[in-house]
């Protein structure tokens, strides 16, 4: 735990073994226990859907992105339960901005999957292991983030910085995004081919093969190390964001994977929305930026560097968690009507056209 105080009260003997000293104070026990059902879920996933290479039904990937996003709203109601509303409203705020950030994600993934020809069967297995690759670097990233927010309270304006320049830099890209991606997919392709030989065709769903006597990187290699490098540098981007959320570690740990799982559903389910959501980017890089002020403000609040206000806190206002959830909601509900909207127009203009 970082900040914070413990909760007043908790509903049952479990919550009240995870009560310490300070912020939410959870325990190994329920780390271990929260990490291992995580876990289990994504075992679950390949061997239920992954492992038969096939291409998704429209009610599969229904079912199974709603089953995903009610256990992560589940989840929610339970740390409300158990640690009250601070921690609960913190959670929901954290999944909402990684789950639409995600949904960024599956704009670069679909333009992957197009530059590297990636078969529709195979693409499920291509997208499990991206996500796991996702949430071993986050998590990574969390408990580097947690460490220094512990012994550095200056850490939020670097955080902040980080955001606002994001955030200009995703507005400039809005509509260009799928330029930027193959740029940068390219610029991967030369580099494993320094490395090892790529063969042109897919042998089956295999990464490695043997190619006239020789071992051989295959399409689907080079594609799930595109994937992994975007996944890296939207952990620059989402753990940031979330701690100016949330500074507790259980709770940016839990609402990542909870966003990240069921993202491969998402990703058969809303295929074709990806295109129509035309002014997601600007959405999103409005969040980031007021994510970013909060942390500025936040890290003012808490200021121990001696050239600003003699090392004492800046009384500023505080964003309250219940006004970041409806900045972020009310955010992305006007991204998304007005995107499809205009979308609808611009398809309509052009029949008539």
């Amino acid at each position: 735990s970082v900040v914070g105080a413990p909760c007043s009260h908790t509903r049952s003997a479990w919550g009240s073994r995870v009560r310490h000293n300070a912020g939410m104070g959870v325990t190994s026990q329920v780390w271990l226990i929260t990490c291992l059902a995580i876990l289990g879920l994504f075992v679950f996933d390949f061997f239920a859907h992954v492992r038969v290479a096939h291409e998704p039904t429209f009610r599969e990937s229904a079912v199974w992105s709603s089953f995903y996003i009610g256990l992560a709203i589940a989840f929610g109601f339970f740390i409300w339960w158990q640690w009250g509303g601070q921690y609960g409203g913190e959670y929901f705020a954290g999944y909402v901005t990684e789950k639409a950030l995600s949904v960024d994600n599956l704009f670069v993934f679909t333009v992957i999957m197009a530059t590297f020809a990636v078969p529709r069967i195979y693409q499920q297995k291509l997208l499990l292991i991206g996500i796991v690759m996702a949430l071993v670097m986050r998590a990574a990233f969390i408990a580097i983030g947690a460490a220094a927010i512990a012994r550095f309270s200056w850490v939020f304006y670097i955080f902040g910085a980080f955001l606002i320049f994001t955030a200009v830099k995703l507005a400039r890209e809005a509509g260009a995004e799928e330029h930027v991606e193959k740029e940068r997919d390219s610029r991967i392709v030369r580099l494993v081919r320094r490395f090892i030989p790529v063969t042109d065709d897919y042998h089956g769903d295999k990464f490695l093969t043997r190619f006239e006597g020789k071992r051989a990187a295959t399409p689907m290699l080079l594609a799930l190390v595109a994937i992994g490098f975007t996944d890296l540098l939207f952990a620059f981007d989402s753990i940031p964001a979330i701690f100016g959320l949330t500074q507790e570690p259980y709770l940016v740990f839990a609402a990542n994977a909870f966003a990240l799982m069921g993202l491969r559903q998402l990703f058969f389910l809303i295929g074709g929305l990806l295109d129509r959501l035309v002014f997601l980017s600007y959405g999103l890089s409005f969040i980031l930026a007021f994510i970013g002020v909060k942390l500025i403000l936040h890290a003012l609040h808490e200021n121990s560097l001696g050239f600003i206000n003699g090392g004492q806190g800046v009384p500023v206002p505080a964003v309250s968690t219940g006004l970041s959830l409806v900045v972020i909601g009310a955010t992305l509900v006007v991204t998304t009507v007005v995107s499809l909207v205009h979308s609808s127009r611009t398809k309509r203009r052009a029949t008539h056209g």
